[in-house]
């Protein structure tokens, strides 16, 4: 009885290692701080799509990003419009644990951030010619970035709230009222428009 059950979860485990890795899916709040100015947004996250609900002022309220179609839709809630911009992978989110074109990376020390304890590490990249050198806090329980900054301040990004959970198809999706910019565009302009005006 006792071999039976060692060969069950000896061929349970050789099945396991076959399956791929399971997808990251999160939500959180986001505080971005570029050169002294502070963003806040709530994200909604799936490993080829995110949402990204702003609050801060301006017509665009909310981005959703579908790496997965190549495409950003920018949500103008009070319209009930949509634009739609190229993807960039400029536009990714860095929610990894290693970084894109990282070439070091020194323990600092150890922190709590949001009750998770936390690694420090300073994390060197390189893209072409351009070195840059960043402060990163890993959550050792879950494996996640809770924060990153670069070295020089000018630019952090801190996620708050972090929950590891499934995230519903529907918050990656077009609302089904919503209609193009461009449609709109071509209503509030009858006839072509000369030059300087």
């Amino acid at each position: 009885m006792r071999q039976t059950c060692l060969v069950l979860l000896c061929a349970s485990g050789l099945l396991l290692v076959g399956l791929p890795a399971w997808a990251l899916e999160f939500t959180a709040d986001q505080v971005t701080k570029i050169d002294g100015r502070t963003h806040k947004a709530n994200i909604y996250y799936r490993d080829t799509m995110w949402r990204i609900e702003h609050h801060s002022m301006g017509p665009v309220n909310v981005s959703i990003v579908r790496k997965d179609k190549q495409v950003v839709w920018l949500l103008l809630s009070r319209m009930k419009h949509f634009k739609t911009m190229p993807y960039s992978p400029e536009q990714n989110l860095r929610v990894s644990e290693q970084l894109e074109g990282e070439v070091s990376r020194q323990e600092i020390g150890t922190e709590v951030r949001e009750g998770h304890p936390t690694i420090l590490y300073e994390v060197t990249t390189k893209q072409g010619e351009q070195v840059e050198v960043y402060y990163q806090w890993i959550a050792t329980d879950i494996h996640f970035p809770m924060k990153l900054a670069r070295k020089d301040g000018s630019w952090i990004v801190e996620y708050q709230h972090v929950k590891l959970r499934s995230v519903s198809d529907y918050l990656f999706n077009l609302p089904v009222n919503f209609q193009p910019l461009e449609d709109f565009d071509k209503q509030e302009t009858p006839g072509p428009i000369g030059p300087g005006m």
